[in-house]
């Protein structure tokens, strides 16, 4: 039986590609996007395969009626793929609040009302997945994206959390971390505007790789897709999958860090017991 898939941030890059993979399969895929007309091409290509809705990810009560929609008129949603996202570079201190509360809009309150709106479904049925669509930068941090990690690793920890609660009931979490993929994300970011020289040497150089990588990524989104594909239609299936050398040497390196950390400092964590 083909899946009905509901996809945000359909209509390029990841999102274009898990819709074109799913698809590929003999799925149906429900995409998403501000704006429905990017998704004709879609349509047209995979006549009655695509159902392209307009859905904004920070419009939390189009979010309900969609899922609503998409439910009655498919009869269930089988995997919600929360991709819908962009970048930001900026220091912390020249982070504004309202720049960070707009990523976390997007990363983190609109995937929770996604998985809010598709759980009661998902219950019912007793089967499905929900796809994070996280980032090697869910898992450390550099200089110049503590905003846009701060999203990611918030998204981590609520689906980890998730992960533990749906499981028992047959829905399976997958947390994806990509490292650079040929996408639009960093011709989609922004950067907090007022630049403070101090972080020239640091906040600077990410800037530089930002406004100058994009179309220049190693990864390939449509072989990201079927990695997906392959992760959910697993037996053994995981919760986290790094994508890229990138994402995968990253977060190996970090991972060092922390146990190193760890061990140097072991005896005077566990020495903070009261006396007895």
């Amino acid at each position: 039986m083909s899946k009905v898939w509901l996809i945000t941030g359909a209509n390029s890059g990841f999102g274009r590609a898990f819709t074109e993979a799913a698809v590929a399969s003999g799925d149906v895929v429900v995409a998403g996007a501000r704006r429905v007309d990017t998704l004709d091409d879609l349509v047209a290509a995979h006549p009655g395969r695509v159902d392209a809705v307009t859905l904004d990810v920070t419009d939390h009560a189009a979010v309900e009626q969609v899922v609503r929609e998409v439910a009655e008129r498919h009869g269930r949603i089988d995997v919600l793929v929360n991709n819908a996202g962009r970048t930001h570079v900026g220091s912390v201190e020249e982070t504004s609040d309202a720049e960070l509360r707009s990523l976390f809009d997007v990363h983190v309150f609109g995937p929770a009302a996604l998985t809010r709106a598709v759980l009661p479904y998902m219950r019912a049925r007793r089967s499905g997945a929900i796809v994070q669509l996280s980032s090697v930068g869910g898992q450390m941090s550099m200089a110049g994206f503590g905003a846009y990690s701060a999203t990611k690793f918030a998204l981590e920890g609520m689906s980890e959390a998730l992960a533990a609660e749906v499981n028992p009931l047959g829905i399976h979490v997958l947390i994806v971390e990509p490292g650079a993929f040929r996408t639009s994300l960093f011709g989609n970011g922004s950067l907090s505007p007022d630049t403070i020289d101090d972080y020239a040497d640091t906040v600077g150089a990410t800037r530089a790789y930002v406004e100058g990588g994009d179309g220049g990524q190693t990864g390939d989104p449509a072989k990201a897709a079927s990695a997906v594909l392959a992760a959910l239609n697993a037996d053994e299936k995981p919760m986290r999958l790094a994508l890229g050398d990138d994402s995968i040497d990253t977060i190996y390196a970090h991972l060092e860090q922390v146990r190193a950390d760890l061990a140097a400092w072991e005896k005077f964590g566990r020495d903070t017991k009261l006396e007895q």
